[in-house]
């Protein structure tokens, strides 16, 4: 609905002042239009709305400084054009704009003065756009009175867009103050109005605030999925999405996602910067940007974003936003390692800020006080704050009570209470494990894991003090491959997604020849990159199925299935040190061995010497790499060694040593030994049936330097066996001969990809074989068997998680793999490719047939190295 501002206004004036609602459903053609009429030498009232439109566009999508030039001129024309409403109009953008420019008090004097000069409608519309201005500033109070006292006035005009946009600020800050059903019902209220006009950009900005709120009533996948919507819509109208890049960043952080909110948030300010944009835009990408570099663990970053931020945000008068960067300033000193009264008090003063403010962030604050106190042993002055922060544990999202928990928590340790300690930490995970299952990507799974790691390590710590081993093994279980206990849910059938990967596969394979062929690829990797961006935020907005409680560890069902013959052995770390959990006879006996820093190293080390020994002439570093594993025994297995007893050995590794060669320890070296990511997978992978048939698979890669020699030899000895080779080993065609069988053999080149480990993959026909196709699948093989380089290396991900080929299969029904975590030599891997899988047909498990197949090869280095960069996984 066009505004009527002059009472002389020709139809000429009409098409004009379309232009206004036009800059919010078609900016570019709004923008160019204006400049059109500008450029007609036009009567005092075009003018004025011409660079009100022209200063609309800048100040959202362009440099500010031009924004406020031409909103000047349009307040200039509008008072020679002699109308009032008018020039109460352009004051009301104007003052926006100023307040976006960090002249806060400017801006709002021009809001007031459009308040006084405009009348009826017009008068309304000023309203809103002062409530949005408080709402910036964080004034929630004073901008619900202004937009509540607009909303009926245009209602009663009916103006649809500006009710529309009224129902959504008054939603925005709803949200703010933590009120997510009023919210969202203001949200479906102002939705509704949209879709009756072609407002293109306020339609995205829809979309945009319902994910906020999704992403504010705990709905992780539902937020990315729309503002993953929103940014298509934007794409369309050419405009920059800086608010979208703030929200996104939020929500990326709260799913474990803070490199890449950084990321996102540092390069948006970039962006901001090289177009002269929002001052108001930049403090809060910054502050954005402090909050997920705390969390990405680069406290100074954290600090230098925050500080900067803080200057910002008290230049522009904003106590709301100003004390939320305070509130990540401290946090990021605290990780930095500083701890003093004045801290605390900074802190305490702090939560007392929001609370006042009635920011939802209050609880944050008052926990990071009492940990700050407790640091400094000031008991007492830690219990208040930390009583505050634990109010919030009943009620409000999933991490709002896990911060609640996490207080008391700490609470009842600085009681010196084990059994208050455990309670907390059980109740927290509680609540995490609730919302975990909400994501049905295992990526977010994983990562969504690291909320938990303080709960999970300080009821380690309270069952080590007061429980025995038994307890301590519980609790390690507790939050241990967690994202493994149920099969991720199965990627949607929709049609983008599958052609995605079908292009994806495409893409990879042309640049992956054109690298062999020496030829430039940066064009095909920018769109394998792209297509990778889209495969990824497809499957993250998959949402999990209703968590069902599930199967709680139980220590006696465990050793009943070792036996009296098979030893566990887990690894717990507290406080940087190895606590080892050995189970078998009927009892959990614990030990403590070396620094965790300490073995990591030496690992890598090891790694190190395994690649050099994988080419001919190395067999100077065969003593050097075996003395390794001796000081790396020493290190994870300490005194418990002597006490393994004679049988096999199940290995429960924390995910940072998840590339150990476990064979190459000199105590397991003769042993049958198998790796698992914790002991409640081993015991359901232990009463995992194979599936009727048993059928055998056996796929050959292209590209390999041996040929995949040892696949025309299995498939004599297994007879009846699928080979797929050459042109008939795709994608496609793999996943559907490997679902539901008993035994595969992949032999193709892998790779392993720390920078997106669910795009690790092994190399087909047609193109990568990823991660997220393993997932498609109903059933994967029981057994299967890897023998390329690299498939045993995983991404160590939330609290104790990996992401890997490996863990792919393990949620889906296969219980038993063996993999290699190394390059190895290609002709070494055949004789014990061969090897294995005659001890399989004597009727042996994986590992048995492993360590026998092992124990069969030359004693030369080569081989050697082989044997030990090869592991299984599970007991089949």
């Amino acid at each position: 609905m066009t505004e009527n501002y002059h009472r002389g206004v020709t139809a000429g004036s009409d098409t004009v002042l379309e232009l206004l609602p036009m800059v919010f459903a078609d900016p570019g053609e709004a923008r160019a239009r204006a400049e059109q009429v500008l450029g007609d030498r036009p009567p005092a009232l075009h003018a004025s709305v011409a660079h009100q439109v022209i200063g609309i566009w800048q100040r959202d999508f362009g440099d500010l400084r031009l924004a406020l030039t031409h909103l000047r001129r349009a307040r200039t024309w509008a008072a020679r054009a002699d109308s009032a409403e008018r020039e109460a109009d352009v004051l009301a953008t104007l003052g926006v704009a100023l307040v976006h420019a960090g002249r806060t008090r400017q801006g709002m004097d021009a809001l007031g003065r459009g308040v006084e000069r405009g009348s009826g409608h017009t008068r309304a519309r000023v309203l809103f756009r002062r409530a949005y201005s408080w709402w910036v500033l964080g004034h929630h109070k004073e901008a619900l009175e202004d937009v509540r006292r607009a909303i009926p006035v245009l209602r009663q005009a009916e103006d649809v867009i500006w009710t529309a946009r009224a129902l959504t600020l008054r939603a925005t800050v709803h949200l703010a103050l933590g009120s997510v059903e009023r919210a969202v019902a203001d949200f479906t209220a102002a939705e509704a109005l949209w879709d009756t006009t072609g407002q293109e950009h306020d339609k995205a900005d829809a979309v945009e605030s319902r994910g906020l709120a999704a992403f504010r009533a705990g709905d992780m996948p539902a937020a990315l999925r729309l503002l993953d919507e929103a940014e298509e819509r934007y794409a369309k109208l050419g405009t920059p999405t800086f608010m979208l890049n703030i929200r996104r960043c939020e929500v990326l952080m709260a799913a474990g996602l803070a490199a890449e909110a950084l990321a996102e948030a540092d390069a948006a300010v970039g962006a901001l910067d090289d177009i002269g944009g929002q001052s108001t835009r930049k403090a809060e990408l910054l502050l954005a940007a402090a909050r997920a570099a705390r969390l990405a663990g680069e406290p100074q970053t954290a600090i230098a974003r925050a500080a900067l931020a803080v200057r910002l945000f008290a230049g522009q008068r904003r106590t709301w936003w100003e004390t939320h960067a305070r509130l990540v300033l401290i946090g990021a000193r605290h990780a930095a390692g500083h701890a003093s009264a004045r801290l605390v008090a900074d802190a305490a003063a702090v939560a007392g800020r929001l609370a006042a403010l009635g920011a939802p962030a209050a609880p944050e604050a008052s926990l990071l006080a009492g940990r700050i106190a407790l640091d400094l042993g000031r008991t007492a002055e830690a219990e208040r704050h930390l009583a505050l922060a634990a109010r919030s544990r009943h009620g409000g999202p999933p991490l709002a009570r896990l911060t609640g928990w996490a207080a008391q928590a700490l609470r009842a340790r600085a009681a010196g209470s084990p059994r208050g300690v455990l309670e907390a930490c059980r109740r927290g995970l509680d609540v995490l494990d609730d919302h975990r299952m909400t994501l049905g990507a295992s990526e977010l799974r994983a990562r969504a894991t690291a909320q938990g790691a303080e709960l999970a390590a300080l009821a380690q710590r309270a069952s080590l003090v007061s429980g025995g081993p038994r307890r301590l093994l519980v609790w390690s279980e507790r939050w241990r491959a967690t994202a493994l206990s149920a099969p991720p849910t199965r990627p949607p059938a929709d049609r983008a997604l599958l052609s995605g990967m079908t292009a994806y596969r495409e893409i990879a394979a042309r640049a992956e020849e054109a690298r062999m062929e020496g030829r430039p690829v940066p064009a095909l990797e920018r769109d394998q990159r792209r297509l990778e961006r889209e495969i990824r935020s497809r499957t993250l907005h998959m949402r999990g199925e209703a968590p069902d409680g599930g199967d709680r560890f139980d220590v006696g069902r465990l050793l009943a299935r070792l036996g009296d013959d098979t030893s566990l052995v887990e690894l717990a770390v507290l406080d940087g040190r190895v606590q080892v959990l050995l189970c078998g006879r009927g009892r959990v006996r614990r030990f403590e061995a070396g620094l965790l820093a300490a073995a990591e190293t030496e690992a890598e080390h090891i790694q190190a010497g395994l690649r050099r020994l994988a080419h001919p002439g190395a067999q100077a570093r065969l003593p050097v790499v075996e003395a390794a594993g001796r000081r790396l025994e020493e290190l994870l297995l300490g005194p418990a060694a002597a006490h393994l007893g004679e049988g096999p050995v199940v290995i429960v590794p924390p995910g940072r040593l998840h590339r150990v060669p476990w064979a190459l320890l000199p105590s397991l070296r003769e042993r049958v030994v198998s790796v698992s990511p914790s002991a409640s997978s081993w015991l359901r992978a232990k009463e995992t049936a194979p599936p009727p048939g048993g059928r055998q698979v056996l796929v050959r890669g292209p590209g390999l330097a041996t040929g995949g020699a040892e696949v025309p030899e299995l498939a004599v000895r297994y007879g009846g066996a699928t080979v797929l080779e050459d042109d008939d080993a795709t994608v496609p065609r793999v996943l559907r001969e490997l679902d539901g069988a008993g035994l595969a053999h992949i032999a193709a080149h892998g790779a392993f990809r720390a920078d997106g480990p669910m795009f690790s993959s092994l190399r087909m026909a047609d193109g990568p074989l990823i991660v997220h196709d393993f997932e498609r699948l109903d059933r994967s093989p029981y057994r299967i068997i890897l023998s390329c380089c690299d498939t045993a290396r995983f991404a160590s991900v939330g609290a104790d998680e990996l992401l890997g080929l490996v863990t792919a299969l393990l949620p889906l029904g296969t219980a038993g793999v063996v993999a290699c975590s190394s390059p190895v030599n290609d002709a070494a891997v055949v004789p014990l490719m061969g090897a294995l899988h005659k001890g399989l047909g004597a009727g042996l498990s994986l590992a048995e047939a492993l360590r026998d197949a092992r124990a069969s090869l030359p004693s030369d280095a080569v081989h050697r190295a082989t044997g030990w960069a090869f592991s299984a996984f599970g007991p089949a």
